[in-house]
């Protein structure tokens, strides 16, 4: 991406932005049909959503969810609840994957480049964000197993949202993270492939045009271990995987910008992979998970092709 380019200007309106967030933020939760937990903690549970209006003894595959929020603790799994029932009527069973994220924690706050410093909360977690997402998905094919028979594990897709998209790129390269990294696997995960949505999949450009106002550089701990951390937690660093991948952007998106997917798609490109890139026109950020956008049915159909 060009060295100049700039973050929108937050004070700029942009009604058609806020429209499409109220749009996909009001839809009432939807309850699932069991929750299991991977951990002691509280947010160290999955939410599990059956297949509607299939055969229960016809395997389905199975989608796996990751909400975004900037890893921010305000935005939990609720607000994906309708994205994650409106596959499950599509006829996936779906894991909603909950984990811990950042909260303001005042001897922590000092130092961070975030809105008010510490008058707000802090992105994620280092290392219990990662710690969460890697035992999710290793306790995973058990808890599936028990709450939705019918899913076919073999045709499992991973699905996220902005900073879910980033958990979704990074949950699928834990094969080639270092080789000193807590989260590294033997091998690649057993998966149909990845429809990341709008993800932050390149921490250097997020950071260049001050994606969620930092959100990058605080789940590693602060500009001052960025550079360090980064090999860890990066997706654009962990490539190739050998996993089928595909981002879904809006080219409207003025939350993560179009730049932060093409970024990622030039390094897999360079790394020797090919990473299918699906813009869509007059679209942000949010339709994507919004039942009543049409943007919600071009990513199931997305999912779809890799799952089926």
């Amino acid at each position: 991406m060009p060295d100049d380019a700039a973050p929108r200007d937050p004070a700029e309106p942009d009604d058609a932005s806020a429209a499409e967030e109220a749009s996909a933020f009001s839809h009432p939760p939807v309850e699932p049909d069991a929750t299991a937990a991977y951990g002691g903690h509280p947010d160290q549970v999955i939410d599990f959503y059956a297949p509607r209006e299939v055969d229960p003894a016809s395997p389905v595959p199975l989608v796996v969810v990751l909400h975004g929020g900037a890893w921010r603790a305000p935005y939990d799994r609720r607000h994906i609840t309708p994205f994650a029932d409106f596959l499950a009527r599509r006829g996936f069973a779906v894991a909603n994957v909950e984990y811990r994220r950042g909260a303001l924690i005042p001897s922590q706050a000092e130092g961070f480049d975030g809105p008010g410093g510490g008058a707000g909360p802090v992105a994620g977690r280092w290392p219990d964000t990662f710690d969460d997402i890697a035992a999710a998905f290793d306790a995973l094919p058990a808890l599936a197993r028990e709450a939705l028979p019918q899913a076919d594990q073999r045709r499992t897709v991973i699905t996220g949202h902005s900073a879910g998209g980033h958990l979704a790129l990074w949950a699928a390269a834990r094969h080639v993270l270092p080789a000193d990294a807590p989260w590294r696997t033997d091998g690649p995960a057993s998966l149909r492939g990845v429809v990341a949505l709008a993800p932050i999949a390149d921490f250097h450009v997020a950071e260049k045009l001050d994606v969620c106002s930092g959100a990058a550089a605080q789940l590693l701990g602060g500009a001052a271990l960025f550079a360090e951390r980064r090999p860890y937690a990066d997706p654009a660093l962990l490539l190739p995987t050998g996993i089928a991948t595909t981002l879904v952007q809006g080219r409207r998106d003025i939350v993560v910008p179009l730049a932060v997917a093409e970024s990622y798609a030039e390094a897999a490109a360079r790394a020797g992979e090919v990473v299918g890139l699906t813009l869509l026109e007059d679209v942000g950020h949010f339709p994507l998970i919004d039942p009543a956008a049409d943007a919600c049915a071009v990513v199931a159909e997305e999912i779809a092709q890799l799952a089926w």
